[in-house]
């Protein structure tokens, strides 16, 4: 296939034209996308597609969509998943987050609407300190992912972030393994994780795990995939995101699950099915990483 112009010098691994043109030179039926650089580009699963490469990992419209904070929240609420009070779309400027901040009280959190990582996010306590931190969080947005959409929603503070790890095939069967905890952070930046989280009961992590399990099948997810939420103080929860990858923090699951996620991910991008049930999960002892 031709690889554009614009794309020759691009660093291979950031060029998904030159990595399928390669695979194809070398008659490669499948490719795995990792953990960063191209596992969530929706672009790379497409052409791997159109080319009759296997993509090992979910369709590149469920990419698309829950790669758009915005998209993935409008189908949260659709699906009836719990949503911390916020913005229902993107918005354009300080005065509209000022105006969504006022209904919902401060402290708010400004998100970028294509973001991760913790990028193009700031907190802000109070109005006088909005514009400034709407312009530097949509620059930093617009500079690290070339979309400078933004979204707000209400700050929780000192929350749990948790984060369930769920397996789906192709034919409608989806389980989760349980929850990781990475609530220790540095500017929104993930430092231990923890599997499974001291902070809920067995009944919580049920009722999470369920609720996250009947999102994925609602939106017709298939392959690993996590779905982070936030926890309150009080024991309630709401929906964040989701990521469309196997993740770096993995192994955590894995240890205490026994399930090997990633030949799972091959073995559904290969059309077969989950022969794993819910009842087969059992969680023994603690990891971290």
């Amino acid at each position: 296939i031709p690889i554009r112009e614009d794309l020759a010098e691009k660093t291979i691994f950031l060029n998904p034209e030159a990595i399928v043109k390669i695979a194809l030179e070398h008659q490669i039926d499948m490719i795995h996308p990792g953990y960063g650089f191209l596992s969530e580009n929706p672009e790379f699963a497409r052409i791997c597609k159109d080319n009759g490469i296997i993509f090992i990992g979910p369709s590149s419209d469920l990419i698309r969509d829950m790669g758009i904070k915005t998209i993935a929240k409008k189908m949260a609420a659709e699906a009836k998943m719990p949503l911390v009070p916020g913005s229902p779309g993107a918005i354009t400027d300080a005065q509209v987050a000022k105006e969504f901040a006022d209904k919902i009280g401060y402290p708010v959190i400004l998100k970028a609407s294509a973001g991760g990582g913790g990028r193009g996010m700031r907190i802000v306590e109070k109005p006088e300190t909005m514009e400034r931190h709407f312009k530097s969080a949509h620059e930093e947005a617009l500079a690290a992912f070339g979309n400078g959409d933004m979204f707000i929603e209400k700050y929780l503070v000192n929350p749990k972030h948790l984060e369930f790890q769920i397996l789906g095939d192709k034919h409608g069967n989806v389980i989760h393994l349980g929850e990781r905890e990475c609530s220790l952070q540095r500017k929104h930046q993930k430092i231990v994780e923890e599997a499974p989280s001291a902070s809920i009961s067995a009944e919580k992590r049920e009722e999470m795990g369920q609720l996250a399990v009947q999102f994925a099948k609602t939106i017709g997810y298939y392959s690993a995939g996590t779905i982070e939420f936030i926890l309150d103080e009080d024991g309630s929860y709401f929906f964040m995101e989701m990521n469309t990858r196997i993740q770096v923090e993995h192994p955590v699951t894995e240890v205490i699950t026994g399930v090997d996620l990633i030949e799972w991910m091959i073995r559904i991008a290969m059309d077969e099915t989950l022969t794993l049930k819910q009842e087969d999960i059992r969680f023994n002892g603690w990891a971290i990483e």
